[in-house]
């Protein structure tokens, strides 16, 4: 006998409303339905489930995710693209790092100017701290 919505989604650690997103984007395969209308699931879909949460903790997006189980049920083994994506994301993130660093640069120098600006006594239109930063 298989599970509820509900239950699949709790013995997953998932909310019901990820199970039927994940059903509608075709990461799991159309459930089995009741003579009533309701969904049925089985302990396959629980490890696909938790496959999906574990892969969204990782930041891969739905689509990477269904394109890794894709190539899983048509028989290969998707380690290498797993690694390919995760390697790009290591990348963004690499760069988002990066950014950041030298977001954090320009607005050091941009308070340390307006500090030492409103020392000199000298006046702003509006804003020193904007008046004076100057990009690079």
């Amino acid at each position: 006998m298989g599970m509820t919505v509900g239950a699949a989604a709790k013995a997953a650690g998932v909310s019901a409303k990820a199970v039927r997103l994940w059903e509608s984007k075709g990461l799991l395969p159309p459930a089995e339905r009741t003579e009533a209308g309701y969904r049925v699931f089985t302990e396959d879909d629980l490890d696909v489930l938790r496959f999906i949460r574990q892969a969204k903790t990782l930041g891969l997006t739905l689509p990477e995710i269904k394109k890794i189980i894709d190539l899983q049920r048509d028989g290969a083994t998707p380690c290498g693209r797993v690694t390919e994506l995760l390697d790009t994301h290591i990348a963004e993130i690499d760069r988002t790092l990066t950014e950041l660093r030298q977001l954090r640069h320009s607005l050091t120098t941009a308070r340390q100017a307006a500090r030492d600006s409103q020392r000199r006594g000298e006046d702003a239109v509006v804003c020193h701290i904007i008046e004076n930063h100057t990009t690079r």
